[in-house]
């Protein structure tokens, strides 16, 4: 189990409170299957997305995006209980969609940047850190089923 700091959980809670899941979704996506173009072969009903500007446009895309985020809210309101939270999650993307769990990572490392760049200074060193231990839970959580 993960200890939380009062100031850690209060971080996370702030930064939810404010993050706009119709932008910020979509472009942590967008930026992830641009940047790791190997992790569009989950997207097979998207239709295409041979370029940059075809991901960018994508509706579908852009609503995964924003699904994302909706479900990362359960690990904010679970914080004490993400791994718990996310084992079906896991057992979803392990044994049914069969994701690599390391996308997980990136995606998540996507949504760090998009964050960061949409917080700007107020996305200091500490609010990174708790976000960051956030974000490592949650892709610990969902890669559990692989072990």
């Amino acid at each position: 189990m993960v200890e939380w700091t009062e100031k850690e959980r209060a971080i996370i809670n702030g930064i939810f409170a404010n993050l706009d899941y119709e932008d910020i979704g979509p472009k942590a996506l967008t930026r992830c299957l641009i940047v790791y173009p190997w992790t569009l072969r989950y997207f097979g009903a998207a239709g295409k997305l041979d370029s940059a500007e075809a991901i960018l446009s994508n509706k579908y895309v852009a609503a995964h995006g924003i699904k994302v985020l909706h479900g990362l809210d359960r690990a904010v309101k679970n914080m004490d209980d993400i791994r718990n939270t996310y084992a079906s999650l896991s057992v979803l993307h392990s044994e049914k969609l069969h994701v690599d769990p390391d996308n997980f990572r990136l995606l998540a490392d996507c949504l760090s940047i998009v964050t960061a760049a949409k917080l700007g200074k107020a996305f200091t060193a500490e609010v990174q850190a708790a976000w960051q231990k956030f974000l490592s839970v949650v892709v610990s959580a969902l890669s559990r089923q692989y072990h």
